[in-house]
């Protein structure tokens, strides 16, 4: 899909471009017009920011089990694979939503509506998500945001000069995912000096770094000196951060939810960071994405 076939929304601090394939946010640029996200070079990873539903990460035997049923399910789920309606744009603010159909109830056998709205407020962007159940049962679910921002920024600094840093402390050690994925028994030394996570592709070689719980709510991304990012998540319980090694970006994933762990064979119900759905009702997750000069 070519940047004519976006949605394009703006203030006159951000612009952003969003894919009907996925609801798949491309493009987030400053006032001057520097893109603050990945250039998703093929080489590495062409993609910019899935949506993930309705799990995350790695399933185990790449299968979910319901009711004595299995289904196959894809990494990070299907939503990203589906073209979403555009159900309302303003020149600030767009909505996108996906229901389920007979591709998706071959992989989830449940009635739902996922709708993903942007909205764009001076140097703001916000995301959110609402899932909403329209089956006559109880429905289980994950769901996560995987946007890559771009390493280096487009301010200068060299690219070892980026961090994150957490906006409360972090105790405690990470998850840690094996080759399949999946998440291991073993956990992972936390490499936070204080509340500060100092990039370099050395701490990805044995994929996402992964705090779950995660205690802060935020985190800002940036270097030393210069315009920063900062990424709010208020309702996920769980973090990811992710490249792969010499890439241009850095992903930061707020999750409700994680991998498979390795000997995981139960119901996906009772799968770590499931959470469910009423009849009827709805659920909602936000992020927001702020640039600080």
């Amino acid at each position: 899909m070519t940047d004519h076939d976006m949605i394009g929304i703006a203030s006159d601090r951000l612009s952003a471009a969003i894919n009907p394939m996925g609801a798949e946010l491309t493009h987030l640029r400053d006032a001057a017009g520097r893109d603050l996200m990945t250039d998703a070079d093929p080489a590495f990873w062409p993609k910019h920011a899935p949506i993930l539903f309705p799990v995350i990460g790695c399933v185990g035997d790449g299968t979910i089990r319901l009711a004595g049923k299995s289904y196959a399910m894809p990494k990070h789920g299907f939503a990203r694979d589906h073209r979403f309606e555009v159900i309302e744009t303003t020149a600030a603010s767009a909505r996108f939503q996906l229901t389920d159909n007979a591709a998706t109830r071959a992989h989830y056998p449940y009635a739902f509506a996922l709708e993903i709205g942007f909205t764009i407020t001076a140097a703001t962007l916000a995301i959110d998500a609402r899932i909403t159940n329209r089956s006559g049962i109880v429905m289980p679910a994950q769901f996560g945001f995987h946007p890559a921002f771009a390493w280096p920024l487009p301010y200068g600094a060299a690219r070892g000069d980026h961090m994150i840093t957490f906006s409360t402390d972090e105790p405690g050690a990470l998850k840690r995912v094996d080759a399949e994925g999946l998440i291991a028994d073993r956990a992972r030394r936390s490499p936070l000096e204080g509340r500060v996570l100092a990039l370099d592709d050395a701490l990805f070689t044995d994929d996402a770094l992964i705090w779950d719980p995660v205690h802060s709510s935020s985190v800002r991304y940036g270097a030393g000196a210069g315009p920063a990012l900062d990424v709010a998540f208020p309702d996920t319980p769980a973090l990811g951060i992710w490249t792969k090694p010499g890439a241009a970006f850095v992903c930061i994933e707020p999750w409700h939810g994680i991998a498979d762990p390795h000997d995981f064979t139960g119901d996906f119900r009772s799968k770590p960071g499931v959470f469910t759905i009423p009849p009827g009702q709805d659920k909602r997750i936000g992020m927001a994405v702020t640039l600080v000069a």
